[in-house]
């Protein structure tokens, strides 16, 4: 039996987590916090989706493997522990980033925008997977309109409602534009893969991992 700690318990996504360990009949609730961590976090892996804060406490004194799905924070290259941090814990997002690369290479004189649409409580824009999903293409402009410098990726956050997640990528050059997109319509899913991913990085040496590498099962 695998145990399982979770902080940000009290929040949507620590819900579903803790729907999908107990669902599990491998995985154990090992302990549950929303914004007070408990003094005793021994547990075989930590599942986390607080905040900045509360991953910066987890860095600090977990000591086994762990599972974050924070956003709006830089993740550490060397952890001392094995670290899985994922803006987006889905397994079409993680193609769609790949797709994204091969079209922007493909394309490298169109202009890029991206558009990303998110409930009315989301604290942090534009998200921690729309900056992914164009990482390392070009310097970004947040919500910025008028004319653009060539290379300059335009960057537009939406917010209300109850959206769960939906990310657009255009690609647009002179008479045609490639428009490429993930919608999200269902909060499970991404516990659901935190969860796997969990189950992946039990027994992995130190480092940082990504959600490339358990799609791609390295």
């Amino acid at each position: 039996m695998i145990r399982v700690g979770v902080a940000g318990a009290t929040g949507r996504m620590g819900q579903q987590v803790l729907a999908e360990i107990a669902a599990a009949p491998d995985l154990e609730l090992a302990w549950a916090a929303g914004r007070q961590l408990p003094h005793d976090l021994s547990a075989d892996v930590v599942i986390d989706f607080s905040t900045p804060d509360g991953f910066a406490t987890l860095l600090e004194w977990v000591e086994g493997p762990l599972v974050s799905g924070v956003t709006g924070i830089t993740p550490p290259d060397a952890p001392r522990m094995p670290l899985l941090h994922a803006p987006n814990f889905s397994l079409g997002v993680a193609v769609l980033a790949r797709l994204v690369r091969e079209a922007a290479a493909a394309l490298p004189e169109w202009d890029v925008e991206v558009v990303e649409l998110h409930h009315n409580q989301k604290r942090d824009a534009p998200s921690g997977t729309a900056l992914r999903l164009v990482e390392g293409l070009g310097p970004r402009v947040d919500g910025r309109t008028g004319p653009r410098v060539p290379g300059e990726i335009g960057m537009h956050a939406v917010r209300g409602g109850d959206i769960v997640g939906e990310h657009r990528v255009y690609l647009c050059g002179p008479g045609e534009r490639l428009e490429l997109a993930h919608v999200a319509t269902h909060r499970g899913l991404f516990a659901a893969g935190a969860v796997a991913g969990a189950r992946w990085l039990l027994g992995r040496t130190p480092g940082r991992y990504t959600i490339d590498d358990v799609v791609r099962g390295s």
